[in-house]
């Protein structure tokens, strides 16, 4: 008769909680936490072998038209061409070192005829909101070094766009070739390119990642552990409650009188039942 608390509707739901929980905590929860743990291990690796590695022409990291990838961002290549400072896009809601910032995105023109985005760094909001007066990138041909990237994704996929808010300037929410491309009508290769620190056109160049774990690999533990003490949880009261008496029975050691034992739900229910049986309300 006890296991028939197990099918009562409240101990269902309950039940449902716990497992439903449980499974997020180990197939969503921890995953996704690894994965970001992963995802920086990587990029930490990937910065500290870019600053001991010479830098090389684009064209020999990455052929025409090839996106960068895990493997070959933050690698620093060498880029020579023409700065297009009528394509410039403004990209807004950044954040540099904890402050806000927006970054200047110029396309510049290769020799070989190619089309590059170049980041050539951040500048500080004018009275907190208005973009400053900043340095136009230099005219003729230049050779920057700088870092590839890839391109951000906007989860709502918002286009670059010019209003009276931003004096007809192109901003964007994003730093995406893609984006710069359509708004501008070029053939901007997929990827960018992060200036260096003294390069042509520079601005204030965005620092690197400081190469450090993060907190991922612990949230993930936390996660895993959330996950089975809430399994744990629901079996020791499940257990507590099937045992005649509860888990709240009074002390049977003999030093003192015990309290008047507490009944189980699956007491009660076996109690409820034999009365229904005798035909005694």
């Amino acid at each position: 008769m006890r296991w028939k608390l197990l099918l009562k509707p409240g101990w269902l739901a309950l039940t449902l909680v716990v497992f439903v929980f449980a499974t997020v905590c180990y197939t969503l929860l921890a995953p996704w936490q690894f994965h970001r743990h992963e995802e920086r291990a990587a990029q930490n690796a990937a910065v500290s072998a870019s600053t001991t590695a010479p830098s090389r022409p684009l064209s020999q990291v990455l052929p025409a038209g090839q996106a960068p990838t895990e493997r070959t961002q933050w690698q620093r290549v060498l880029v020579t061409g023409t700065y297009l400072p009528d394509a410039e896009v403004i990209a807004r809601l950044r954040t540099v070192q904890g402050e806000p910032a927006f970054e200047i995105l110029t396309p510049l023109r290769t020799t070989d005829g190619q089309i590059v985005l170049v980041d050539r760094g951040f500048v500080r909001p004018d009275n907190d909101t208005g973009v400053p007066r900043y340095a136009a990138p230099p005219r003729g041909q230049v050779t920057v070094e700088a870092r590839l990237r890839l391109d951000e994704r906007d989860p709502e996929a918002r286009d670059a766009f010019a209003d009276a808010t931003t004096k007809g300037r192109l901003h964007a929410y994003t730093v995406d070739s893609q984006v710069v491309g359509r708004a501008t009508g070029l053939d901007i290769r997929p990827g960018y390119v992060q200036l260096e620190p003294g390069q042509p056109g520079v601005l204030t160049a965005l620092p690197l990642p400081q190469l450090e774990a993060g907190p991922f690999l612990s949230y993930a533990l936390q996660w895993i552990a959330f996950g089975t003490m809430t399994l744990l949880g629901w079996l020791y009261f499940t257990v507590r409650e099937l045992k005649p008496g509860g888990a709240l029975a009074g002390d049977q050691g003999g030093k003192r009188p015990a309290p008047e034992r507490r009944k189980s739900v699956a007491q009660i229910l076996a109690e409820d039942e034999e009365r229904e049986q005798a035909g005694t309300p």
